[in-house]
């Protein structure tokens, strides 16, 4: 078998892409999107028709409901072409409001369930801020599953759990980004930091019995990806889901729950004051964190004027 047959052993495999063509030769179960990989989507011919489409559909509308409807479409194409689930994002620039990410989600899987896609094949992905973990805790007592996405900390991962959310993706290569560059050290395997919190993350949900899944993503080299064989899910490029098929080596199962359940930890209880303080404490979650949300909320513009364009 290849690298990514005996990767799907032990992991869910999930395509990375708005660009669902990419995807069907890989065979993943779940894809994700978000407002970078739709704008990228949205710029290649074959694509285009389908905003355009949108944007006559909904003509009259406002520009902010015009492209709730070009990402449920998007989703819509995605779901044809895989059995499980689609991720959608919310506008980024809600990440600190609560009530608007909250009408956001609603929204969203209404046009989702207008369109006769039931809303346990969507979930709804929030910036794991605090507000946006509140507003996932509101969504998920609704029925609505969440995907908290833009986490780089444990302590985002134990609010994400304790609000009892549906699935979180800590960034891996965001996290190896910033130590690389803060370090001058470029790394490998089990040592690189983004594959360590994963890895973390992973263990104390495990131990401590959470339901919430973890979904590592943002990978900038397969090393990264065959580290974390075992993770719940992975939501990986097409580029390196072709490079994985290409490959012939040999690959182990990293992350095992049995292990998991016998690490030496403790159990953290977080208010909002703690998750704020120790947020704060850690210098790359920070900093990246806010780096990606401004940086979606840069592409959710472009996006904007696009569709602006069209009306």
């Amino acid at each position: 078998m290849n690298q990514l047959e005996q990767l799907k052993q032990y992991t869910t495999i999930v395509a990375d892409t708005g660009d669902f063509q990419s995807i069907k030769a890989f065979a993943p179960q779940d894809a994700t999107t978000n407002p970078s990989l739709i704008l990228k989507a949205v710029q290649k011919d074959e694509y285009k028709p389908i905003m355009e489409k949108v944007a006559r559909d909904h003509a009259g509308k406002s520009t902010n409901e015009i492209i709730d409807h070009l990402l449920v479409a998007f989703g819509q194409e995605i779901l044809k072409v895989i059995p499980g689930r689609v991720s959608t994002e919310t506008d980024a620039r809600l990440s600190f409001d609560t009530e608007g990410s909250i009408e956001k989600g609603r929204t969203l899987i209404r046009l989702y369930e207008e369109a006769g896609i039931s809303r346990d094949r969507v979930l709804i992905k929030i910036a794991s801020t605090w507000e946006g973990i509140r507003a996932a805790q509101v969504l998920e007592q609704e029925g609505i599953q969440c995907n908290l996405t833009l986490l780089f900390s444990l302590p985002q991962a134990i609010a994400c759990a304790d609000a009892r959310v549906q699935l979180i993706s800590p960034f891996v290569g965001r996290i190896y980004d910033w130590y690389k560059k803060s370090n001058g050290t470029d790394y490998t395997g089990a040592d690189d930091p983004g594959v360590q919190s994963v890895k973390r993350i992973y263990t104390y949900y495990r131990k401590f019995g959470y339901a919430t899944e973890v979904m590592g993503a943002s990978f900038r080299n397969t090393s990264q990806i065959v580290e974390l064989a075992g993770c719940d899910l992975l939501t990986i490029s097409p580029e390196l889901l072709q490079k994985l098929a290409e490959s012939d080596a040999p690959l182990t199962r990293k992350l095992v729950p049995a292990e998991a359940k016998n690490a030496d930890l403790q159990k953290l209880t977080l208010d909002e004051k703690t998750f704020r303080s120790m947020l704060n404490d850690d210098a790359m979650a920070t900093e990246k964190l806010a780096e990606g949300i401004r940086a979606f909320c840069v592409d959710a513009v472009k996006l904007d004027k696009l569709v602006e364009a069209l009306k």
